[in-house]
Parts: C-alpha cells; structure tokens; sequence
C-alpha cells in the first residue's frame, strides 16, 4: 500500500481552490474525497474559498457595518448553497485530475460503507417484506 503522503499548506491551499497536485499526493487526493468526512473537508474548502470575498466586502464596500457583514453573510450562504449541491461533481472531478478514472470516489465511498448497507437493507427487508401473519 502506498503512504498518503499531505501536501503542505500552500499546495493544500492550491487544491482548495481548483489547483491539480503532483501524482505523489494522489493517495491523499483519493483519501480526502472518500474518507469519512469528505464533505466536511469540501464544505472547509468552500469557506476557504469563499472567506477573501467576504473579508473584501466588510472591509472596502460602503456603507454601515450592519449591512456590509449582512451582504457578507448572505453571499457566504449562496455560495455555500452551490458548493454543497456540485458536492459529489466536485469530489469526483479533483479525483480525475488526481489521476483515477471516472467513477472511483462513489465506488470508494461505496465499498467503505458496504457493510452496514447490507446490514441496513437486510433490517429493512425483514421490516417491511415479510408477510404479515393473521
């Protein structure tokens, strides 16, 4: 097995917005976008990305504080709201761009939760499928 290897702040900061890393940070690329808390570590890059506009718009518009940190905030939100509905096109495209073919991060996720769907479905077939008896 290959070791994950994290890139360094500035690389990782790269990756956060949309850069491509070099074919030695692939196993951790695979590893970010299939992990446990893949879409927590998307939703922190989101705001990674989103933060400079934001920090721009309280300090530079016009205006009284109340509303810049409002328009902040609000454009804060939508862009969180499009982050999170491209979430899986993201994952998947970074992915790509790391150098593994189309389709791995939902079979990876899949196959790291393989298990307890079984277990789930087989709760609910037993739930919901047999014959009730008179």
């Amino acid at each position: 097995m290959q070791s994950i290897r994290r890139p360094d702040p500035l690389r990782w900061l790269w990756y956060a917005y949309g850069g491509g890393l070099p074919a030695r940070f692939a196993p951790w690329v695979l590893h970010d976008t299939t992990c446990r808390t893949w879409w927590l570590r998307h939703l922190l890059r989101a705001i990674v990305q989103i933060a400079p506009f934001s920090i721009a718009i309280i300090v530079f518009v016009p205006g009284p504080l109340w509303l810049r940190l409002m328009c902040a905030l609000g454009g804060a939100i939508m862009g969180l709201i499009f982050s999170v509905a491209y979430l899986h096109e993201t994952a998947e495209h970074r992915l790509v761009k790391a150098g593994y073919p189309l389709g791995t991060g939902p079979a990876t996720r899949a196959e790291r939760t393989a298990g307890k769907d079984a277990a789930a479905a087989e709760r609910y077939a037993a739930r919901y499928r047999t014959l009730p008896t008179s």
